[in-house]
């Protein structure tokens, strides 16, 4: 595992303005330490942030003794179903589900029987809660009796709970940890039935199937349980095997809970806020998926594929399609300990390999890891990184992929009109909704975040005030997509810091945001390429584009660096196309030596040996006297870089194939400043020979004017030349 860090040693700093309501990414990473520490030492911020970190997960393989799991003994096979003529759908379809058990209201009965016996208390408890309006005065009272009944309900209860435990916008933060605490783990079901399991869905004797599987489970959790094997031809796998009755008992309680839903739509006062049926839907349809475990499988060898070439740190088990059935999956065992709790050296780097990998499933494939919890991050033997679990994935569709790019550059810039549009775009709030008056309150609320000086300058009361006025006043949601994205997020966050205090999200992911926004083609991510680098003004940020390309430095060649011997043609071509080509960078500037040119004025010196622009230094003056104020970086002035081999390879890729859009808008810069100076030459050789302005008639008795022979250079084109001094510089 190699890390993706930006930085290596010190650290530079840039004494250079930035554009007025920008923020730098290195700023920002700071800010935000900062502000954990400051959320950390309130109480209830402190315990949604250790939820959304994974931290209050109960992480044992099997339940504790006294847990007695209640389902529902009813065989609704299709083969036993088909003498009825219907059968349960294999994908969550809500009408299908409910015409089934609408004919069985024997098997109703019986499960509202179960579930009264265990929750009736409770129910009775809530009822004269919204009876007394002491809803949120006991609320996590209620989180607790929940908790301990939930596990009892059987999967769909036990899934729900887990689901809202991530779930900010519809739980307090304590009642969130209550449920965290909840416990996956239930008791294991008799082995013969498991063995018998194994036998239907894969039409042979078991012995026949593996050389050996151990007699008794080695893990268990309400949809399944795991035993370990051997396969005759030496593999160790993992045997992953379904609870019966487990389609008959979600499908029944789904029903039930959806016909609540449905009574409840008729008290708009009770689904103002939250939908119960809509939230329900979303979930179920997940949750079917998750008991298909051919697609699993299948979903596992996917994204095995899409990380393969540039993470060959993750490990994902191998899946054995003909050992696999919906109700049977057979995949390859991976050894190791949990990352959580590993005290290995190189934690924190396969942390940071964790973060990329789910960056580049959320902004790049699209296709998400929806269970990210501790228990399902394994480091290796050999230190790589192992992910596990694959029932659950959530597709992310393009708009909300480069939408989350997106507000990473107007968040950087301020631009808190283009924020109000992605709060749109990435579904928090619903097309339509005037997002006008929702402006002012986010300019205070990320002003205030961003502020300079750190969290000490924040007041934490008015902030939150600030947001819950929002989420009160706007019809603001927390997307299903966002909550398991920040889950994910949260938990590799926790692990870090275990490993390093100072460990900043925002300084690990830049990285690969910054390749992406490089070397993507979409319209819309060049597009907020150019928004990054010019923001809302027509000057470049040269400071911006020297972050972004340090930023990508540090992915290549980690990357590079991570593939080692792994490496094979992909990444042979990588280095090919990286490789810097013949051709100079502005090859029409300079490249005929039959034109000549003026010499520079005193003061401006020559330009770097090998640097193919006729460019002086900095250090130089205007025609007026002005100095070109361009800053030394990390005290070492810029012209000293000139050949360094830290710009290598951003020189690399500026010059190559896959840099031609950042090196058109480079040139655009270039071009522009090469005018400025020229024109800079030409007023300095006019002031020379005294002929700086011209003393012309006008057709008028008596009036004569003064001609400016060169027009001067404005305060806006001296930026311009002072930027690509420095970005010259840098790349020389």
């Amino acid at each position: 595992g190699v890390p993706l860090r930006r930085g290596g040693a010190q650290p530079r700093r840039r004494a250079a303005a930035r554009a007025e309501g920008s923020v730098n990414v290195k700023e920002m990473a700071a800010q935000m330490r900062d502000v954990r520490k400051q959320m950390e030492a309130d109480e209830d911020l402190s315990a949604l942030m250790a939820g959304l970190r994974g931290q209050n997960l109960d992480e044992n393989d099997f339940a504790s003794a006294d847990v007695d799991m209640r389902l529902l003994n009813f065989d609704g096979s299709s083969a036993a179903a088909s003498e009825a003529g219907d059968a349960l759908p294999l994908v969550y379809e809500p009408d299908q589900i409910a015409a089934y058990w609408r004919k069985r209201s024997g098997a109703i009965a019986q499960r509202i029987v179960q579930l009264l016996g265990v929750s009736g208390t409770f129910l009775s408890s809530l009822a004269l809660d919204a009876l007394r309006g002491t809803l949120k005065e006991n609320e996590v009272q209620r989180a607790i009796e929940l908790r301990d009944i939930v596990t009892s309900l059987g999967p769909a209860y036990i899934k729900i709970g887990q689901a809202l435990a991530i779930r900010p916008d519809l739980l307090s933060p304590a009642a969130m940890v209550e449920l965290q605490r909840l416990c996956d783990k239930v008791p294991s079901f008799d082995s013969k039935v498991a063995y018998d399991c194994i036998v239907e869905e894969l039409g042979k004797p078991v012995s026949e199937l593996y050389a050996e599987l151990t007699p008794e489970p080695i893990a268990a959790a309400s949809l399944g349980q795991v035993y370990k094997g051997r396969l005759h031809t030496g593999e160790q796998v993992a045997v992953k095997v379904q609870r019966p009755f487990v389609l008959e008992t979600v499908t029944c309680d789904l029903y039930v809970i959806r016909t609540i839903g449905l009574f409840m739509r008729r008290f708009p006062q009770l689904t103002e806020r939250v939908d119960v049926v809509a939230l329900l839907d979303e979930w179920a349809s997940r949750f079917f998926e998750e008991l298909d475990y051919v697609r699993e499988g299948q979903n596992a060898t996917k994204f095995a594929e899409q990380m393969r070439y540039d993470l060959p740190q993750i490990v994902v088990p191998s899946t054995y399609s003909e050992l696999t059935s919906r109700k049977v999956l057979t995949s390859s065992w991976v050894d190791g300990e949990k990352l959580s709790q590993s005290k290995a050296s190189d934690v924190g780097d396969l942390v940071n390999v964790g973060v990329i990998c789910y960056l580049k499933q959320l902004l790049e494939t699209g296709n998400f890891h929806a269970d990210p919890h501790p228990g399902n991050l394994i480091r290796t033997p050999d230190g790589k990184l192992a992910v596990l679990d694959f029932g659950l994935m959530t597709q992310l569709d393009e708009d909300i992929k480069i939408g989350m790019i997106e507000a990473v550059a107007h968040l950087i810039h301020r631009d808190y009109d283009a924020i109000a549009e992605d709060f749109v775009s990435l579904q928090f709030i619903d097309k339509g909704v005037d997002t006008g008056p929702i402006k002012p309150a986010l300019a205070r609320v990320f002003d205030a975040a961003l502020a300079g000086g750190g969290a000490k300058g924040i007041n934490f009361q008015d902030l939150a005030a600030d947001l819950a006025q929002i989420t009160f006043d706007f019809p603001f949601k927390i997307p299903p997509y966002f909550a398991i994205v920040i889950r994910a997020i949260g938990v590799l966050e926790g692990i870090a810091l275990t490993a390093d205090e100072n460990f900043a999200i925002i300084d690990e992911s830049y990285p690969y945001l910054s390749k992406r926004l490089l070397t993507d083609d979409s319209p819309r991510l060049r597009a907020a390429l150019r928004y990054m680098v010019y923001g809302r003004s027509s000057t470049f940020d040269a400071e911006r584009i020297i972050d972004l390309m340090e930023a990508f430095e540090t992915y290549s060649k980690a990357a590079n660096s991570a593939m080692g011997d792994q490496g094979d043609g992909k990444d042979g071509e990588r280095q090919e196309t990286m490789a810097p080509p013949t051709t100079a960078l502005v090859p029409a500037v300079g490249a005929a030596p039959s034109v000549p040119m003026l010499p520079l004025p005193a003061g401006l010196p020559v330009p770097p040996a090998g640097l193919p622009l006729p460019l002086p230094l900095p250090n130089g003056a205007f025609a007026d006297g002005a100095a070109f104020a361009v800053p030394s970086i990390g005290g070492t002035s810029l012209s000293s870089l000139s050949g360094g081999g830290s710009s290598r390879e951003a020189l690399s890729f500026v010059l190559s194939e896959e840099g031609s859009f950042f090196r058109s808008f480079i040139l655009e810069e270039v071009v522009k400043s090469v005018d400025a100076l020229s024109r800079e030459q030409a007023a300095l050789l006019a002031a020379q020979l005294g002929v700086a302005s011209l003393p012309i008639p006008v057709p008028l008795p008596g009036a004569i004017n003064p001609l400016q022979l060169v027009p001067q250079v404005s305060a806006e084109e001296r930026r311009q030349v002072e930027s690509v001094y420095k970005i010259v510089s840098y790349l020389a």
